[in-house]
Parts: C-alpha cells; sequence; structure tokens
C-alpha cells in the first residue's frame, strides 16, 4: 500500500510517499480502505518527536490518527462492522507507528463508529479526534442546560465544534475567542465571538453582563489565555485544557487527552445527520501533500479543519 510515512523526526520534508506492506487484521481488528484522513496538531507534534516522552515510537511511522473509509475485512472476533460499511474512527493505540494517512489502515474495534450518512467522507475524517476532544472536555466541566460557557480558540479544528456541541448539551450561551475575521464564521455556529488577547477577561465580563462570570470554559490555546481562565469563572474548577497539564491540574481544573469511544462518536454523527454540528474543511489536500498540509497547520490561523484525501 502506498502511505505517507516517516524514519527520522524534523520538517514536513520528512514526511514521503512510501510502499508498506498492508497491515494485517487481527481478531479484534477492522481493515479500512481510507477515503480521508483528518489533519490535527498531535500530527506535526509527533512528526517533530514532542511525543516520543508519551509513547513508544517506531519507524518507518506512519502519521495521522482520523480516518473515514470502508470496510474491506474484519477480524473473527469483530461483533459491529461487516465489509462494505462505511465508518469513521481515532485511531488511537498505545504506541506510534501505524496511522491513517494510508491507503489502508488497521483499526481496533473500539476505536471506530459509523460514518454519518449525511457528510462526505471529507468531512467525516474532520470528526473524529477533533470532536471527541470537544465533547470530552465540556463533559469534564459538565456543560449543562443554562450554563455560560466560554470556548478558547473557538474557530479551530476542536473550538468550531466545542462550541456547536455546548449548545447541543444545552448550555444557553457560547462565548467564543478568536480574531476578528472570524467573529462572522462564530456567529454562523451559535457563538457570540469575543476578540482574544490582552484584557480579554474585561471583555468577556462585559459581554456576559450582571456579575461578569461564566459557567464553564474550554482552552485549546494555553498561556495567558489558561492563566487568566479561573478568574473568569464563577466554580474556578469547572474548566478545561487540552495545553499544559501541570498547569491546568495546578489551578483545579481538568487536563484531557482525547480517548477513542464508539458511543461518544456515533452521538456525535447523530448530531451532523440532524444538522445539528457541522464540520468546517478549510482545505483538503491529495494523500501526496501531507507535507504542505502540515506546514499549513504549523502556520497557525486554520478555521476549522485540513483533510487528505485518498484517491
Amino acid at each position: 500500500m502506498k502511505a505517507i510515512a516517516l524514519t527520522e523526526f524534523g520538517e514536513p520534508d520528512v514526511l514521503s510517499q512510501q510502499e508498506l506492506d498492508d497491515p494485517l487484521v487481527g481478531p479484534d481488528r477492522v481493515l479500512v480502505e481510507t477515503r480521508a484522513a483528518g489533519v490535527n496538531p498531535v500530527d506535526w507534534k509527533i512528526r517533530r518527536g514532542y511525543l516520543r516522552g508519551a509513547f513508544p515510537h517506531h519507524t518507518p511511522l506512519i502519521s495521522g490518527w482520523d480516518v473515514s473509509g470502508v470496510v474491506r475485512a474484519v477480524g473473527p472476533a469483530v461483533t459491529q462492522y461487516k465489509p462494505g460499511d462505511e465508518v469513521v474512527g481515532y485511531v488511537r493505540e498505545d504506541h506510534v507507528q501505524n496511522g491513517t494517512y494510508a491507503e489502508l489502515v488497521s483499526a481496533p474495534e473500539r476505536t471506530l463508529a459509523h460514518k454519518p450518512g449525511s457528510v462526505d467522507f471529507t468531512r467525516a475524517a474532520g470528526l473524529p479526534l477533533a470532536g471527541l476532544t470537544a465533547l470530552q472536555m465540556l463533559r469534564s466541566v459538565d456543560a449543562d442546560s443554562g450554563d455560560v460557557v466560554l470556548v478558547h480558540a473557538a474557530s479551530g479544528g476542536v473550538g468550531h465544534l466545542a462550541v456547536q456541541i455546548a449548545r447541543a448539551l444545552g448550555a444557553e450561551r457560547v462565548i467564543g475567542t478568536a480574531s476578528e475575521r472570524n467573529h462572522d464564521f462564530l456567529r454562523e455556529l451559535g457563538a457570540e465571538p469575543v476578540t482574544y488577547g490582552p484584557g480579554l477577561p474585561e471583555r468577556v465580563a462585559e459581554l456576559v453582563g450582571g456579575d461578569g462570570r461564566i459557567d464553564a470554559a474550554v482552552d485549546m490555546a494555553g498561556g495567558t489565555a489558561l492563566s487568566e481562565t479561573p478568574g473568569m469563572l464563577r466554580d474556578s474548577t469547572r474548566h478545561a485544557s487540552v495545553e499544559e497539564p501541570d498547569t491546568v491540574l495546578g489551578q483545579g481544573g481538568h487536563y484531557v487527552f482525547v480517548r477513542p469511544d464508539t458511543g461518544e462518536l456515533n452521538w456525535l454523527g447523530g448530531l451532523i445527520d440532524r444538522g445539528e454540528l457541522r464540520v468546517e474543511v478549510q482545505r483538503s489536500f491529495p494523500l501526496p501533500e501531507a507535507a504542505r498540509a502540515h506546514e499549513l497547520l504549523e502556520e497557525g490561523h486554520v478555521r476549522g479543519k485540513l483533510v487528505l484525501t485518498v484517491e
């Protein structure tokens, strides 16, 4: 099969298209013919070697944790899928080697869900990691009916889904930080936009009114945004971040490193099929252009998701 892999860590040019052996199909695994693979910030962090202290890494290392495609074969212990089924998955294991930037992916059954029928494979591939991250963060802070929820970096891959999922969970108001060029986009998603940067707590307080406090917050930015968040909350423990685990835990908040979850992924797919969740794909690239997708993502300012497509 063709796959985008690396044999050393570094700049985007360490990614190359290689001919590798087709993956094995173990007893509880599903062989997926890839139609699209989502590109996430964790992908370039792995490429640079930043996660070597968290997971064993083996080369040649195929990048990617998000996939959408069609089931080609299943192992004898698989019960939920059959050849021909359309699936999506957040295919993360406890080591890093066999990713989703490939024509074929052997995925543990527990990492997959049925693809939402109302979207194409490209948009479906943008859902798993980002959608699960958003949902697990919001559930960790008990986002619920009537809450005022703040989403940092609200126009990004996780953020734009968190805005919509918070509304689906019953939030009364969702406030999203973004640059001014993305404010109209956030309004389309149901958020009240606010510009990030110096003076953010004051701008949020003015927007909220009353005592100026919010009920819950989720953070994808880290840095100053994370350090200022507890002071904006009625209950300083109701915030979560995907950045700086020592900082957020020291504040009494929640650190979230997303977990595969079939039930949650199916729930998110249901939101899509009911028209309650939209996956914004800023741009798609053919699989051989994975390095260019990494360059664009590392530059920042991507609205929604980047996706690789497999012909």
